[in-house]
């Protein structure tokens, strides 16, 4: 973080501000225009615009550079009820982001995942890469920030958002175990910046999570051991709970024994010395 703060301290005048605003409305547009002709219509085919917006290296090569940019406005490809609802979301979470960390970092944030995005789409040239792992580091960083914000699913079911981003950790996993080798890797870009902001935070936490179980085994430990012990039979409160325990003054040092043996026993003289006669 102490990098962040010297690239905020001589760039940060430089931040671009509701840069999640212009993604959503190029997103709408493309929509509009290319998807929004074709609802009811199943049969229609694939909008032309639409791929010829997508990112797809081998057509940066051969010199459509504009793709490298119009990839980030392919909306969703999903029903109409729902794609207001995600771009809603979408705005909601980034401008809560760029209101935390201010409008620097959060577009370095967004610059990271896109380069590394980008990187990683060369790696196989001929596959379309998809924006949609990008857009999920967004919602991955808010919900680490605000683990207790809660979704109504359906306007109904209250849910809070860290079970859902659970949800996608599992999916990412998924998709890394047994997704296609361009999904693998647009997986690793996306939580790429992730982990650059987080990653020292997530290991602090787990230093500590680590301590207070320690600490807390320890207690369990020390209330698992017996608080009197006799020094002849070796009986305990633990093993003989009904017992009562009784301290010798005569014995040197704190020693105790069972009703059976405080009154029968050699006492102890000092440490290391056999016990003389009671």
């Amino acid at each position: 973080m102490r990098l962040l703060d010297r690239l905020e301290r001589k760039l940060g005048r430089y931040g671009v501000p509701n840069v999640t605003l212009a993604f959503v409305v190029a997103q709408v547009v493309l929509y509009l225009v290319t998807i929004g002709p074709t609802i009811g219509r199943p049969d229609a085919p694939p909008p032309a615009l639409l791929e010829r917006a997508s990112l797809i290296p081998a057509k940066v090569l051969e010199g459509e550079v504009w793709r490298l940019v119009t990839f980030l406005a392919v909306p969703p490809l999903t029903h109409p009820i729902f794609a207001p609802f995600f771009w809603y979301l979408f705005w909601l979470m980034g401008t809560a982001l760029e209101r935390h960390w201010g409008a620097f970092r959060y577009n370095l944030y967004l610059l990271v995942g896109y380069v590394a995005t980008v990187a990683v789409s060369f790696l196989i040239p001929d596959a379309p890469s998809s924006n949609a792992f990008l857009q999920g580091s967004v919602f991955l960083a808010f919900a680490f920030l605000n683990p207790d914000f809660e979704l109504s699913i359906f306007f109904v079911l209250p849910v809070k958002i860290k079970w859902l981003a659970l949800l996608t950790w599992l999916g990412y996993a998924w998709v890394v175990l047994f997704g296609d080798w361009l999904s693998k890797l647009l997986v690793v870009a996306s939580v790429l910046n992730f982990l650059l902001f987080f990653g020292a935070e997530i290991a602090k936490r787990t230093r500590y999570a680590r301590r207070r179980m320690a600490r807390q085994a320890e207690g369990l430990a020390r209330r698992d051991q017996a608080f009197h012990r006799c020094t002849v039979c070796g009986i305990t409160d633990k093993t003989h709970p009904d017992m009562d325990f009784r301290y010798c003054t005569e014995c040197k040092g704190s020693r105790g024994y069972c009703t059976a043996h405080i009154k029968d026993h050699a006492h102890v003289t000092a440490a290391g010395d056999p016990p003389s006669a009671a």
